[in-house]
């Protein structure tokens, strides 16, 4: 089961008029692994995300969760998702507990109780089990997000810029949460982010898409030897300031 992949894309292709926003990107992740989707502006992140959680249909290529093949068997396969992004409301007019019941229910989670005190504990936000929707502040809103995104057991956990404008406090509960998750219930996450430290902090593998295609797939530190350069923050200036996109071609002088 360890080795398990939940998610599987195949040669992925997304046109937009005269813009070919995504490029043959093929990805797997496996049970348990925690990995980054990483690339500049432009790169096709968005759009290759959202073929990979069936919101929009890609025109070639195919995506699988958990053993599901979109988009024939996507009730099947979504239910097997979790997904939260910072930017994502939750209800105002409810309690923290509250909102996670309706959640759980919605799921059809048996032992929902326990799910929602776990998932609070487990990201340090216990505290705010009654407190109302409009009192939370936006760090403790994205913990809650995230929370909310695992109360049904997701096998693949996708956030979208989870730690964006968090302080680094609650970006390490993020993150200290996110770690005990995938190791106790060996949920995958694929995760989308602009903070490069945040992603070799808890990222065991790095995909690096530019121009819609996938040009590094590798562990942070692999990547960063790959194109000459110190770490992911300056592989992804180097892409982002127009930098040759195949690692193999650098002529660099790498320090001893």
């Amino acid at each position: 089961m360890a080795d398990m992949d939940v998610l599987k894309a195949h040669a992925l292709v997304k046109r937009y008029r005269r813009t070919l926003a995504v490029d043959g990107v093929s990805l797997e992740v496996r049970e348990g692994e925690r990995v980054g989707l990483l690339g500049p502006n432009g790169a096709g992140k968005t759009t290759t995300l959202m073929m990979l959680l069936s919101v929009i249909s890609p025109d070639s290529g195919w995506v699988e969760l958990a053993g599901h093949r979109l988009p024939k068997e996507r009730s099947e396969g979504v239910q097997q998702v979790g997904f939260s992004a910072g930017y994502m409301p939750l209800a105002d007019r409810l309690r923290v507990r509250e909102f996670l019941r309706m959640y759980a229910e919605f799921y059809r989670v048996t032992d929902s109780r326990q799910r929602i005190e776990r998932g609070l504990e487990r990201f340090e936000v216990g505290h705010l089990g009654d407190v109302m929707g409009t009192e939370l502040s936006s760090g403790q809103r994205t913990l809650i997000g995230i929370v909310k995104a695992t109360i049904h057991r997701p096998r693949l956990l996708v956030l979208d810029e989870p730690t964006a404008s968090l302080d680094p406090d609650v970006a390490l509960r993020v993150r200290t949460g996110l770690q005990d998750l995938c190791r106790e219930e060996g949920t995958a996450l694929l995760i989308t982010s602009h903070n490069m430290v945040e992603i070799e902090r808890l990222c065991e593998r790095v995909v690096f898409l530019t121009h819609g295609r996938v040009i590094a797939n590798d562990t942070p530190k692999n990547i960063a030897d790959q194109f000459g350069q110190v770490d992911l923050e300056d592989v992804f200036l180097h892409l982002a300031r127009g930098g040759h996109n195949d690692p193999r071609s650098q002529e660099t002088d790498r320090p001893a």
